[in-house]
């Protein structure tokens, strides 16, 4: 298959920019993400399914904590960009000096974005290189107008030293993904056994 045949159509199936903040055993964590989608048609019910690669401390985050946090970006907040993608959270805590509050669900929110949607993990489907997570949103606010930060858009403002490191990141990263992403377990997920009612309580969690 000629990949450029079907690019402009898979060039429009990402989300917006989102920080995706976890935290376990005491430790915070952030990544950069643009693979997001809602999954559920009830209001009263919202879920999203957040696509993380196994190679990000996020994953493992998010894996044994069975929690999330989606912070949308402003469109003035490209400066997040270098901060939480281009540094990996095994190197440093890349939310120190960041503001930002503990969620329902224990991850951190963060004080200034577009938005965000607090989740518990429900279910998770092994995709080789990269886990798809089924969240359940049990807290979330719209705190700015207009649009969040779309990464097409967020390209044209980057530095070309911030570009030229992240296509660098990004060949390493689809190398990774070739190599594994036909690994894929049929195993059932079996999800971390929190009481529910500490997250609707805002009670710490782990």
């Amino acid at each position: 298959m000629d990949y450029s045949e079907i690019a402009p159509i898979m060039r429009t199936l990402w989300s917006p920019l989102a920080a995706v903040t976890s935290h376990w055993q005491g430790k915070d964590n952030v990544q950069i993400a643009v693979a997001i989608s809602a999954a559920s048609i009830v209001p009263d019910r919202p879920r999203v399914v957040v696509q993380l690669y196994k190679t990000n401390l996020s994953h493992s985050m998010v894996l044994s904590s069975g929690a999330l946090a989606l912070n949308f970006l402003k469109p003035d907040q490209t400066n997040l960009i270098g901060d939480f993608g281009l540094i990996s959270g095994r190197d440093q805590d890349k939310l120190n000096g960041v503001a930002k509050t503990k969620g329902a669900s224990g991850s951190p929110v963060l004080d200034e974005c577009f938005g965000y949607l607090d989740c518990k993990v429900i279910n998770a489907m092994d995709a080789g290189d990269m886990t798809c997570f089924l969240a359940e949103v049990i807290k979330g606010e719209a705190l700015a107008d207009g649009k969040p930060l779309w990464w097409q858009d967020a390209r044209r403002q980057l530095p070309s030293e911030w570009l030229e490191r992240w296509e660098i990141k990004q060949s390493s990263e689809v190398a990774a993904s070739r190599a594994t992403m036909d690994q894929v377990t049929l195993e059932s997920w079996q999800p971390v056994l929190i009481n529910r009612s500490s997250f609707h309580s805002g009670k710490e969690l782990g």
